[in-house]
């Protein structure tokens, strides 16, 4: 038996063949692993906000801190030198015009007016009662005025109920009936301002000794109050001697409030006359309307909190809403006002987080399908929210809101779930 040739039906392990799938099994793993090494380095879609271009009403708006102001005070001053008793009357107390005795002053002994200082003393007089006529005429050409808006206001009620002026046209009519109110109650204190100021001058001529008697007449002198309204401040109570002019309190009417706001003058140069103003976070649940009454001329030099210079103008804004009695405002309190500087009632509006500045362009990203497009815009007015859009896009397009660095118009996007 030759020992080289193995026994019949008997193989040598070495000389079987392996299975296909076995042999085919290590280039699975590294087919395998080299696909997923691909994906792994293959660019995933960027998630992403959309927003959508519309056509709606946009306003822009300055928001600045101001306090109300109340808008006529009168300081009463002594007329003449002399003893002021104690006042009596404190910062909130009422008065009532031609009633209320604001204070009691002693006077000195007077000598005889000379030539010069009676002649001056006259003209004085003569100048409060031409004051006092001037204030008699403005309360009839105001109450003229008030009367002409308030025959206007009433052809407009049945055309606004018809809906056939805009509510603009109706707004501007019924604002300008409350300001010559306002106005026609503002004259009507001149009035007694001036009257008081002619009783006061005249009071300078009365001798203090009785020609009949020949006996000085010590008698105190009386200061009445010239307006309805309250007691803003008394800067000295204590009794004690004055020279004539002497302040002696500060009055005002706390129903004839206006708002004081000092803006920015790169601000004030967008702000009109009759402007919309939304008064906030004044101590109710709901803004106020008002209106923008008057831009003081010049500007004055502030500093800021973080110690810029700032240049600021004084714009004065009046009521339009009247104010609650639960919810008095009084005099210097805080309030923002939000004054409109422009509105439209229907412009091409884009969210402002859309947009990036590329150089001295504007730009966005608009969705077509899977990928973004890069596009130019023309911007026009914007409030931080919407802007008005000149060119670019068109209504009902979408764009991505808040665009990160990584995208780029090759860039595969997925649209968040909203």
């Amino acid at each position: 038996m030759n020992p080289a040739v193995p026994p019949t039906g008997l193989v040598p392990r070495s000389s079987r063949r392996a299975p296909a799938w076995r042999r085919a099994l290590p280039w699975l793993l590294v087919f395998s692993i080299v696909v997923l090494i691909l994906l792994g380095f293959r660019p995933r879609p960027i998630d992403i906000e959309p927003a959508t271009v519309t056509a709606g009403s946009l306003t822009v708006s300055v928001l600045e801190e101001g306090k109300t102001r109340i808008r006529h005070r009168y300081l009463i001053s002594s007329p003449v030198a002399g003893h002021l008793n104690r006042l009596e009357l404190r910062p909130g107390s009422k008065t009532e015009a031609g009633k209320t005795v604001l204070a009691i002053l002693d006077p000195l002994p007077a000598s005889l007016l000379d030539p010069r200082t009676r002649a001056e003393t006259e003209a004085r007089i003569k100048m409060a009662q031409a004051s006092e006529s001037r204030a008699i005429a403005e309360v009839e050409r105001t109450r003229a005025a008030l009367e002409l808006a308030q025959q206007q206001w009433r052809r407009l009620e049945s055309l606004i109920q018809e809906k056939a002026i805009s509510p603009w046209d109706a707004d501007a009519a019924r604002n300008l009936v409350v300001i010559n109110e306002r106005t026609l109650h503002a004259a009507e204190f001149a009035v007694q301002v001036a009257a008081s100021e002619r009783a006061q001058a005249q009071a300078a001529l009365i001798s203090t000794s009785d020609p009949s008697s020949g006996t000085p007449s010590m008698e105190p002198l009386k200061l009445l109050a010239p307006i309805n309204g309250v007691v803003l401040s008394v800067p000295e109570e204590s009794a004690r001697n004055v020279t004539g002019g002497t302040t002696l309190l500060e009055l005002g009417d706390p129903s004839d409030l206006e708002i004081e706001v000092e803006l920015l003058s790169s601000d004030a140069v967008t702000v009109r006359p009759g402007a919309e103003v939304s008064i906030e976070q004044w101590g109710g649940d709901k803004p106020l309307r008002g209106r923008v009454a008057t831009i003081e001329p010049g500007g004055f030099t502030k500093i800021s909190s973080l110690g810029v210079e700032e240049q600021r103008v004084k714009v004065r804004v009046d009521f339009v809403d009247p104010l609650a009695p639960d919810l008095p405002l009084g005099d210097r309190y805080r309030v923002e006002a939000r004054i409109v500087t422009w509105t439209h009632p229907n412009v091409l509006r884009i969210p402002t987080g859309a947009l990036f500045r590329r150089g001295p362009d504007w730009m966005t990203f608009v969705l077509e399908g899977n990928h973004p497009r890069l596009t130019k815009v023309e911007i026009d007015h914007q409030n931080g929210v919407s802007a008005e859009v000149r060119s670019g896009v068109k209504s009902g397009q979408s764009v991505i809101l808040h665009p990160p660095d990584t995208v780029t118009e090759k860039t595969a996007i997925r649209a968040q779930a909203r």
